[in-house]
């Protein structure tokens, strides 16, 4: 008797689907709180500003479709691809009923976003948890981070190299390469420092933050990089402290101590949206035009068939070892 397929719960933070339903999504990512008016018209502008753009979804179904063919090429059918959105349909708890209707009894959960932490991987799997809980589902074991998975480090190397290859030959000896990942809210503490919200797993040391340093140190040896930093973009609007530097500030910093140029790789991030498209491709660019440096950024993984192969070998090693729950 043949065994069901091993079921991909491919998962990412979801997307408004046009102008129309960017209060709705902000809604949802503020925990029903709606956007003031002067924010949401500043948040409609940055999408007209980028044409109106919003590629998340589609590029999140091309991961997983890509994903599933991917894994079957040498056991055609052993394992099938569903997606799950944070914070737009199709929700998390859809795509694990979506599973559960397929009658998977045995599945993976993996986030689109290298680097674990608890405001941002975990809730992911909290959410899933959930869904299993309330209205039954297969048994999950899930990928929490992949930030140092080789081929993701290959893959970055390729980029960043071929960014800095990009720039005008008369600036890349002065080029300094900026790994970033998307900013968390911090919670200040009374002893005058601050930690993640929602995590409490490591009060003393930050394990997003080495992550991403790992991730630079690893790119950075491959290429013998001699001048790269981490730093933090895209932050919100709360009254919390956010993990910093800004990328705004480094590029400055960069631009001061005499640096060329500029190439950010956002290893945080694996698809185009409007983190990478207006926040890196306008501002941080602005910012760096105005600080008299050239500006570069890596290109995003998308449903590169490179990056495909990638999230493949990464699950294919999480089913070797994973036990299920």
């Amino acid at each position: 008797m043949t065994e069901p397929p091993v079921g991909v719960l491919v998962m990412a933070y979801g997307t408004a689907s046009g102008p129309e339903d960017v209060e709705r999504y902000y809604t949802d990512i503020r925990g029903g709180r709606a956007p003031t008016p002067d924010h949401l018209r500043e948040l409609k502008e940055r999408y007209a500003t980028i044409g109106n753009r919003f590629p998340l979804l589609d590029i999140t179904r091309q991961q997983a479709a890509g994903l599933e063919q991917a894994l079957n090429a040498d056991h055609l059918g052993a394992l099938r691809g569903f997606l799950g959105m944070k914070h737009s349909p199709p929700f998390i708890a859809d795509g694990v009923e979506e599973m559960r209707a397929a009658g998977i009894e045995r599945a993976v959960g993996l986030v689109m976003a290298p680097h674990w932490s608890g405001m941002s991987v975990q809730t992911y799997i909290d959410r899933v948890e959930r869904a299993v809980v309330e209205h039954g589902g297969p048994s999950f074991t899930f990928v929490r981070q992949w930030y140092d998975h080789p081929g993701f480090v290959e893959l970055l190397s390729s980029r960043v190299a071929g960014a800095l290859e990009g720039l005008p030959s008369e600036v890349r000896a002065g080029a300094a390469v900026i790994f970033s990942a998307h900013s968390l809210p911090q919670l200040a503490l009374p002893d005058g420092t601050t930690r993640c919200l929602r995590c409490d797993l490591c009060p003393d040391i930050c394990h997003y933050q080495v992550q991403l340093r790992h991730t630079a140190d690893l790119v950075a040896r491959r290429l013998a990089l001699e001048s790269y930093t981490v730093a933090w973009q895209s932050a919100g609007r709360t009254a919390d402290p956010w993990l910093g530097p800004p990328v705004e500030d480094v590029i400055r910093d960069l631009a001061g101590t005499g640096h060329s140029a500029v190439v950010v790789c956002s290893a945080g991030f694996v698809a185009d949206h409007l983190e990478i498209l207006y926040d890196l491709d306008i501002e941080a660019r602005r910012i760096a035009e105005e600080a008299g440096v050239a500006f570069a950024r890596t290109v995003m993984p998308n449903a590169d068939p490179a990056f495909i192969d990638v999230l493949a070998a990464v699950v294919r090693d999480h089913l070797k070892s994973a036990v299920p729950a």
